[in-house]
């Protein structure tokens, strides 16, 4: 029997890296899952995946940043299957990494708004449905800005991620006492393709030095981890046993924030 056995569960960011690992995971523990994603293409391979593994998925597009297209993600989710359990925020970007006088309003706003807004948004209209039989909420955070600044240039993006894990404790008090808990994963480096989204400039102007890689970095793994990691930690957060944890962040960076 598996961990998420008659559970629904809706993460964001699907298509690829941490969330297309932890919606493969629940689904390999029993959870019907609702992938969501802007990347069409991508999330419709990640659902064949989970469908070629046994599992079910149901594929919707969403943009976090949109107020309507995550409410009717949601709507889509919790009709499928009558009942919503888990719902992960996981869609996020790198954004532009540069410094604080360099970086233009609009580069802020936009990683504030897919990183922050989003995982706002997810969260309020994620609520009502949680609220029928209680649930998990989960965040994906960051070290950086909660555990490191030392990433040069990093202020819009650490800025989006440690307040996602002010949220969230917010959350996990008001919403308690409806059964819900809310948590954050903290990742450190796992390679996914968000540097794909990540676009620097000028960092060499506020640069700081850096730690030393592989068998020279003292952290678990030289402090690369990979997506399964993350994805594992969630499925704690998911299921049952974490029934008595709430408004707690998870690092999940081998112990190398604790290094600088």
């Amino acid at each position: 029997m598996g961990m998420l056995n008659d559970k629904v569960a809706f993460v964001t960011g699907a298509a690829s890296g941490i969330g297309e690992s932890t919606a493969l995971r629940f689904a390999g523990e029993g959870a019907k899952l609702v992938i969501a994603d802007v990347k069409e293409d991508e999330l419709r391979r990640v659902g064949h995946a989970i469908k070629q593994a046994g599992g079910e998925a149901l594929a919707v597009t969403c943009d976090v940043s949109d107020a309507d297209s995550v409410k009717n993600a949601l709507a889509e989710a919790a009709a499928k299957w009558s009942r919503l359990d888990v719902v992960y925020a996981n869609a996020g970007v790198g954004g532009v990494w540069a410094p604080i006088e360099d970086l233009q309003p609009e580069e802020w706003d936009r990683t504030i708004g897919i990183n922050l807004r989003g995982a706002f948004l997810t969260l309020h209209f994620a609520i009502p449905h949680l609220k029928q039989s209680g649930g998990s909420i989960i965040f994906t955070s960051s070290v950086s800005g909660n555990r490191t600044f030392a990433q040069s240039g990093a202020a819009a993006y650490s800025t989006s991620k440690g307040a996602e894990v002010a949220l969230m404790k917010m959350a996990a008090i008001e919403l308690a006492r409806y059964g819900i808990r809310v948590n954050a994963v903290c990742p450190g480096a796992i390679p996914t393709n968000i540097g794909q989204s990540l676009q620097s400039r000028n960092t060499e102007k506020v640069s700081l030095p850096e730690l030393p890689h592989g068998d020279q970095n003292p952290a678990l793994h030289g402090g690369v981890g990979e997506p399964r990691d993350v994805a594992d930690v969630c499925l704690f957060l998911a299921s049952d046993l974490s029934r008595h944890v709430t408004g707690v962040e998870i690092y999940v960076d081998g112990g190398e924030s604790l290094l600088r």
